[in-house]
């Protein structure tokens, strides 16, 4: 039937209907921006340019591979002018945003992880030093203080309402370049990436480069929803894939460092892993939801409440776990004290369980920890527990975490990552920190090392020649 041929009451239906489904379309989708500049430009006040300053003491002595004959009397001569170098000073950049008037600015840890000076840059040109408050070095967290008041502070949006698809923006300071606005989707969530035990991250594809570390994530209403943290990046540029902690995660450590200057923990004491088909065929499991305890530490918290190994927690506290690293962080969101009710799958029946959580001890960070040891590897280290095991997917029980490894030191180039934990040294098991640096230490330079490490739930032999360094 030709349109022509219609009634004029007819025609008229047609048309009011055509209306309607055209305006009903666009609100099925979130449509795309036609601009973000009011966005970039309401909320620049608020993003600020981090640099910090780093003291570096001169080397002393020859440095590995500089191709001297030990002994020989060049070597005595360079040995002597690289022990009497001044100390250096290393700089680096990052972002921040203010969540304060008063002067009160979030950042990434590893932004002013042992910095000796943090200089923020506000937009209008000022600079302050500032202090830092406080860090949390497993979510990547840093709060600083600066001396100003008057100041413009970004919005705390919901990280839980966003959807893949949705548009964020980004604004940083990539490559030292202030102020840069760039804009992309949110490609994925919950994403576990081996930074640590709390890996829940946003993925986007919003360009962030080096710099853009600490900066905000804005949804298209111009709220924070995550922190710009980690690029997936092989030539150290952008490819597509960033990395934002989700602002849900961070406020409470945000609201804790601002309290008390550190944050505390709770945790269950329990070694756990994904729940795997033949996993779930052997305990009788409608799905692979959950987390597999596979070992119960004695006296803690969970062995206190009755947990046993082989029981497969479910929910918490009414939520259900769909992967096992959701339990970590359910339970650290608690204070130690607090009483949680778990569900448990036990023998095919469920079983509910109120245990009150204690307190996670504190791990030293071979980053930060002074040692004696006269080899350096190039690695910054802390002690594996439960909830970095069971984000990291490992097999091991203990060991020690790779949390950083330096570019162009042994551990580099050994293929050591970030991620990697090591629980084997020279068929010695390493339990934890200090004792990785007394076995360390009692190796002689230029001797070949030999490591285990787990990687994901996968063995890795790695060997390394320790470098010569100089007398301490």
């Amino acid at each position: 039937m030709k349109l022509s041929r219609l009634s004029p009451r007819v025609f008229s239906q047609w048309i009011a209907l055509y209306m309607t489904v055209a305006f009903l379309m666009p609100l099925s989708a979130q449509a795309m921006p036609g601009s973000f500049a009011d966005l970039a430009a309401e909320q620049a006040d608020a993003v600020v340019n981090i640099s910090t300053t780093q003291v570096i003491k001169g080397q002393r002595g020859l440095p590995p591979g500089f191709g001297v004959p030990p002994g020989s009397p060049f070597d005595q001569f360079f040995h002597d002018f690289f022990q009497n170098m001044p100390p250096q000073e290393r700089h680096a950049l990052g972002t921040g945003f203010i969540i304060s008037s008063d002067g009160y600015v979030v950042t990434n840890n590893h932004v002013v992880q042992e910095a000796s000076e943090v200089v923020v840059k506000l937009k209008n040109g000022k600079e302050y030093k500032a202090e830092v408050i406080g860090t949390d070095e497993k979510l990547d967290v840093g709060l600083l203080k600066i001396k100003a008041t008057g100041l413009h502070p970004v919005h705390l949006g919901d990280s839980d309402k966003l959807r893949v698809g949705d548009w964020v923006v980004a604004i940083g300071n990539p490559f030292g370049l202030e102020q840069t606005v760039t804009a992309g989707i949110v490609s994925a969530k919950g994403r576990v990436i081996g930074a640590g035990p709390y890996d829940s991250f946003i993925q986007t594809d919003a360009a962030i480069n080096p710099g853009n570390s600490g900066g905000p994530l804005f949804n298209d209403k111009g709220e924070v929803v995550g922190i710009n943290t980690a690029i997936y990046s092989r030539s150290g540029g952008n490819n597509g894939i960033g990395f934002a902690i989700p602002i849900n995660m961070a406020s409470s450590v945000i609201d804790e460092l601002r309290a008390t200057g550190h944050v505390t923990r709770a945790r269950l004491g329990v070694y756990i892993a994904g729940v795997d088909k033949a996993t779930m065929e052997a305990l009788g499991l409608k799905n692979k939801h959950g987390a597999l305890v596979r070992q119960v530490e004695n006296a803690s918290a969970a062995d206190k409440a009755g947990i046993k190994a082989g029981d497969v927690i479910v929910a918490v506290d009414g939520k259900p776990i769909k992967k096992v690293n959701e339990l970590p962080m359910k339970i650290a969101s608690h204070r130690p004290g607090d009483k949680v009710k778990l569900v448990l799958m036990r023998d095919g029946k469920s079983i509910t369980k109120v245990v009150t959580v204690e307190k996670m001890p504190e791990t030293a960070s071979a980053a930060n920890t002074p040692h004696k040891s006269r080899v350096r590897l190039g690695l910054a280290l802390a002690d594996l527990d439960a909830e970095t095991a069971a984000a990291l997917e490992t097999r091991v029980k203990q060991g020690v975490v790779v949390r950083q490894v330096q570019k162009g030191s042994p551990a580099a180039a050994a293929g050591i990552q970030r991620g990697d934990v090591i629980f084997q040294m020279n068929r010695r098991a390493v339990k934890d920190v200090q004792q990785f640096q007394k076995l360390v230490a009692a190796i002689k330079e230029q001797e070949v090392l030999q490591l285990l490490l787990d990687r994901h739930g996968s063995t890795v032999f790695v060997v390394l020649r320790l470098p010569r360094m100089p007398e301490q």
